[in-house]
Order: structure tokens, then sequence, then C-alpha cells
């Protein structure tokens, strides 16, 4: 059982006419078993059948970006657990109605031995008064709490109600999972578009999903909008028909649906080789392609720090920078921004020491498992530990000139002595520091050995 507000329209609209529902809600996944991407939450073995396997739900938060599936999940979490679920919206509900859902859940528990599932869409918009108006029903165990969000519950949901839900984090929607969903919706004849009898290249149906950056609903009023253009006769989806249900000037694609990570490859690869030209020439084909400004933010952030480093740090405050302020003004004016960035990106001396230092490091970590920390670095906070020679022998680097210590011995778990990590590029600040380093260690060298 469902008690909510929305739905009951939906629902008496399906009665009427199918076609009046939205495309999104006809192919809402009816059992876990149709429910596209999260492979590490669904699935034999996976947490949410382990949760699930004895038919009580625990009180979880979903969080996740919009359009992958957080209202789908809850509804199918209560049915799968047996509950009644009983569903409020944060934007439209208060103390009240969370008081009345609260009775009415005591009074199913004690009249019909059955649990109740309270679904809170966009929990993260209640209030601490409300949010504490929840917990100890919570934790009473009168009802099982089903939240979603969009924003990272760490800082939206009190700490005494996040510590009795298990937060449960939904991953944006890859494109193989939009394009799967989106052939399944022209193929459904109960639900879906197939009555229609439309075919579409699996290239094309990769654009929608691309457009719909991860969020299936979008996907799917994309595709409604295309078959709803298309003319009667027609058989087959057009990169026209798609463009205008898309809404851009312009429509690349090919068969194998890569014109996009081509692209995308290509002005990183324009930045690493320093050719500024090149690389703001492909910022331009994505941006007026429309790709999404947050995205193109992503991959700046990221090359500062993999392909530029500590050649020179400013890089990735640069970055950052740019990153917020084109997030901040939106386009078109966050093409400046971008481009600032990628000219400086372009134009800065190149390290991937960041790279290679993190790999070669974790390949050891995984090797070798947890080594013991060197006894000289532990800190001696007990009589025991000073017993046990913790930090003895640790000098304190301040103490030197120049915060070198005189013939410092490794730090490393002793296993691993002699091993380098950071082996630092020859341009820029940090082949600067580096030198600076030797240069004060080769110093004591010599003064001791004199």
């Amino acid at each position: 059982m469902v008690e909510r507000g929305d739905g009951d329209l939906f629902e008496q609209a399906w009665r009427r006419d199918p076609s009046q529902v939205p495309l999104a809600e006809r192919m809402r996944p009816r059992v876990l078993e149709e429910v596209v991407g999260q492979p590490h939450l669904i699935g034999p073995g996976r947490l949410l059948e382990r949760l699930l396997r004895h038919g009580r739900a625990p009180s979880m938060i979903l969080w996740g970006p919009p359009g992958v599936g957080k209202t789908t999940l809850a509804r199918l979490i209560a049915e799968r657990s047996r509950a009644a679920m009983v569903a409020l919206s944060a934007t439209q509900s208060g103390v009240r109605e969370i008081r009345d859902a609260v009775e009415k859940a005591a009074q199913r528990r004690a009249y019909e031995g059955r649990g109740t599932t309270l679904f809170i869409d966009e929990i993260h918009r209640f209030n601490k008064g409300q949010q504490d108006a929840l917990l100890p029903h919570v934790e009473a165990g009168v009802v099982s709490l089903l939240g979603a969000t969009t924003e990272n519950p760490s800082f939206e949901v009190n700490a005494a109600l996040l510590s009795r839900a298990r937060v449960i984090q939904l991953q944006e929607l890859g494109i193989e999972d939009l394009v799967g969903l989106l052939r399944r919706a022209l193929s459904d004849r109960e639900r879906g578009l197939g009555a229609r009898e439309l075919s579409a290249e699996d290239g094309l149906l990769a654009v929608i999903a691309h457009a719909a950056q991860g969020d299936a609903r979008r996907a799917l009023g994309a595709i409604e909008v295309a078959a709803d253009l298309c003319p009667e006769e027609a058989s087959v989806l057009t990169p026209e028909v798609v463009a205008q249900a898309l809404g851009k000037r312009t429509l690349r694609y090919d068969k194998a649906g890569e014109e996009h990570y081509n692209v995308v490859s290509a002005f990183i690869k324009s930045m690493r080789a320093s050719d500024a030209d090149a690389a703001v020439y492909w910022l331009a084909r994505m941006l007026e392609a429309g790709e999404d400004v947050d995205f193109v933010a992503r991959r700046i952030l990221i090359f500062a720090s993999e392909d530029v480093g500590n050649a020179d740090p400013q890089a990735l405050v640069v970055a950052q920078a740019a990153a917020s302020a084109a997030h901040q003004v939106g386009m078109p004016e966050a093409s400046l921004t971008l481009t600032q960035a990628t000219i400086y990106l372009a134009l800065a001396p190149k390290s991937n020491a960041a790279l290679r230092a993190y790999a070669a490091a974790r390949r050891d970590v995984v090797r070798h498992g947890s080594l013991p920390v060197p006894l000289v670095v532990r800190n001696a906070v007990t009589g025991l530990m000073k017993e046990a020679r913790y930090g003895v022998g640790y000098k304190y680097p301040h103490d030197f000139a120049g915060g070198i210590v005189p013939g410092q011995a490794s730090y490393l778990p002793e296993r691993l002595h002699g091993q380098r990590y950071a082996e630092v590029g020859a341009l820029g600040w940090e082949a600067a520091a580096a030198r600076q380093i030797a240069a004060l260690r080769g110093e004591r060298e010599v003064v001791e050995e004199e």
C-alpha cells in the first residue's frame, strides 16, 4: 500500500488514458529487476538484497543525483519489505503531517501487526525542528525512514537522525544504462512507445542519453517529445527530430556514439601538449554543442592535478576558481572563465608526479597490506607507549636550519626503505623545491663528514 498525493492523479489518468501519463511515469520500474544502473546495490548478494532478505527494511537515506530512481527504489523497498508506505514531500509537509503519519503508523502496527515505511522526498529541505520530530519515532521503530536527497546527507541531515539510518548512495546513470532504458521504452507496447513501432540507432539513443546527463526522467522525456514530433507515417527516429526534441541548434553523432568522448579527449590532450589554440577550439566545440558547464569544469580540475600538479601549484587554484565562477554565472559568461583556465593550464609547466606517486604508493599498499608504522614517528601518549619506545629518536624539523634534520632516516615502513614515490618533474616549482631540499641535505652531509 502506498499513501501519496500526486501518485493518485497519475493512477486515475492511467485508467482513463495511459497516453496522458508522462512516459517516465509509465516506465517506472515495477520490480527491482527492472531498475537500470546501481549494480553495487541491486542483484543477488548485493546490498539491497541483503538488507531486505528477511522482509524488513531498515531506515535508509537514498542519496544521489536527480533521475536515478530514488523514489522508485523507495516504493520497491517498501513493497519488498511488506510494509505500508506513506510518502511525504519535504517541500509541502511539516511537523503536523509527520505526527499524523506517525499516529497512523502506530495504529497500523498495533491493530494490523504491519510496519510502515515513511518516505520523505527531498529530506534535506526539512529544518532541524522537523527532523527532530521524526527522531523518537524512528528510534522506537514506529516507522522506518526512507529519505531521498540530492544533497550530501552529512551536511543536510541531523547527525542524530543520520546515525539511525543507513546511507545508500546512488550513482549517476551511465550512457549504456540510459540507452538500454530508451530501447526498452521504444519496444514496450504496454507502457512505452511500442505502439508507434519506431526504431532508432544506438548512436542516436546515446546522444539523447548524453544530453540527459545521467537523468532517466530527462532521457525518457526527450524521447517522448521526439516521438511526438515524428510524422505518423515515420518508422525511424532521425537526428533532425532528436535535435528538435533536445532544443539544440546542431547535433552531430556517429553510429558508435563516440563523438562526445573524442572531443573531450582532444581537449585534454591539447592542454597536455601545451597547445593552447587547439585546447580553446575544443573547449568551444563542447560548450557550443551544449555540453554541461560543470562537466567541463570537472575535466579542467582533474587536469590541473594530473598533468600540471606541483610544477605550478597555482594551476589548481585557477581551475577551482574557474569551476566555481562558471557554476555561479552559467552560460554564456562561463565560457570566459573556462577559457581563462584552459589557456593557463595549457601554458603551465607540466608534471604528472602526483599521478605517478599515488599509483606507485597504492601498488605497495595493495601488495604489502598494513605495514607497521615505524616506532620513531608514533605518538607516545601513554606510559605504556613510552616504555615500548614510541617516538624515541624523533627529531623536530623546525629545530634545524632550513627545516631539514641532518641525516634524517626514512619514515617509510621498514620493508619499504629506499622506495621512491614522489619522483618530481624537472620543471617549475616542484623541481626548484626538490633541488633546494637536496642541496640542504647535501650541505648537511658535507658538514658532518668534515
